[in-house]
């Protein structure tokens, strides 16, 4: 008996049948081996022992081939049964939906990027304002027909402990008159500057409210952006350098920006401010800024001079803007009624979604 010959001949062996027929062969009752097996009592026991183990070896060598082939061949089978006899009695995956963000937020991101850019950092304030916050402190007393201006949610509330409006150092305000949602995020203007000293830069993005009618162009919930700036020196040039980074920001190195005067009565001198949309070729009119008004600086040092903090805003100068985000999507995307954005159509939101 051969061994190699063998062993070559079961790792050929096409089908389980054929493969079972060499097991036979050379392991059968009659087999090959198995007849090796029976000459070894008439031989000398040095002799015997030498050709047994021999045996043994070949035995287990052909056992394991045996059981590696049929493995393949069982495998291949399967395989190939497989093959005929597919079918997927699976249900098919549920794809969930993939979510994005809304363009206000995508339009948000951009603009405080851009400040980003320019060394601005970002703050938040509290959508429910006291009156002082929202109006007295930034130049719009009660009798002030500025507040004409702005119609407001007014909150009716209990001053004990169901609810209290925190002003800068976490102090109870409710004492600085009513409690509104803030309606421009202006107000966060005060809360900053009574915590910080200058010079400083900041943006302020948010929600905003007003109770007034809606239609194409009017909302009672917005988002504005509010930017900041204090320190010594600051002049309406700088002003004019940061609009005129967010043009180019917005709408490549072609975009600039325009001035023209207008009121606020929390700036002195007060502006308009346009970009130039080098696409459409028109200028697009986006919010108000200028100058801060000297009776914020008054304000701010005055609460700080409560709390015993030092007065540190005489001799200040400063700028501030605000602008509407949605303004901006509608201006830059064509889109027709301000209502789209929070009624939830969602075949209007896919064409925006981050």
């Amino acid at each position: 008996m051969n061994l190699e010959a063998a062993l070559e001949e079961i790792g050929k062996a096409p089908t389980l049948e054929s493969l079972q027929g060499l097991k036979v062969q050379y392991l059968g009752k009659n087999g090959l081996l198995t007849q090796e097996m029976k000459t070894l009592g008439r031989l000398a026991p040095e002799e015997r022992r030498e050709k047994g183990r021999v045996l043994n070896e070949w035995k287990e060598a052909l056992e394991k081939a045996l059981e590696a082939r049929e493995a393949w061949l069982r495998e291949q089978a399967l395989q190939e049964r497989l093959l005929q006899e597919s079918l997927d009695v699976s249900l098919p995956g549920y794809a969930f939906p993939s979510g994005g963000l809304h363009i206000t937020s995508l339009i948000l991101q951009e603009l405080v990027g851009i400040f980003r850019k320019q060394g601005f950092s970002v703050v938040e304030g509290p959508e429910v304002e006291s009156e002082f916050f929202n109006f007295d402190a930034i130049n719009m007393p009660e009798w002030h027909p500025a507040r004409d201006m702005q119609d407001t949610f007014w909150v009716t509330f209990d001053p004990g402990p169901g609810f209290t409006i925190r002003g800068p150092f976490g102090e109870s305000v409710n004492s600085l008159g009513g409690a509104v949602l803030r309606t421009h995020t202006s107000g966060m203007q005060i809360r900053y500057m009574i915590q910080h000293t200058p010079p400083f830069r900041i943006v302020v993005p948010g929600r905003v409210f007003r109770y007034e009618q809606t239609d194409a162009s009017h909302e009672a919930m917005f988002h504005q952006l509010e930017g900041l700036v204090v320190g010594p020196d600051i002049t309406m040039a700088d002003l004019k350098g940061a609009i005129s980074e967010l043009a180019r920001g917005l709408f490549g190195e072609e975009g600039k920006a325009r001035f023209q005067p207008t009121y606020f009565p929390f700036v002195e001198p007060g502006v308009q401010f346009a970009m130039w949309w080098p696409e459409r070729q028109k200028w697009l009119e986006l919010g108000g800024a200028g100058m801060v008004h000297p009776y914020l600086f008054k304000a701010v040092d005055d609460y700080r001079e409560q709390q015993g903090l030092p007065r540190a805003y005489e001799g200040m100068t400063g700028w501030a803007f605000g602008m509407g985000v949605e303004r901006l999507a509608l201006l830059r995307y064509g889109i027709p009624d301000i209502r789209y954005f929070y009624q939830n159509r969602l075949s209007f939101l896919r064409q925006f979604r981050g």
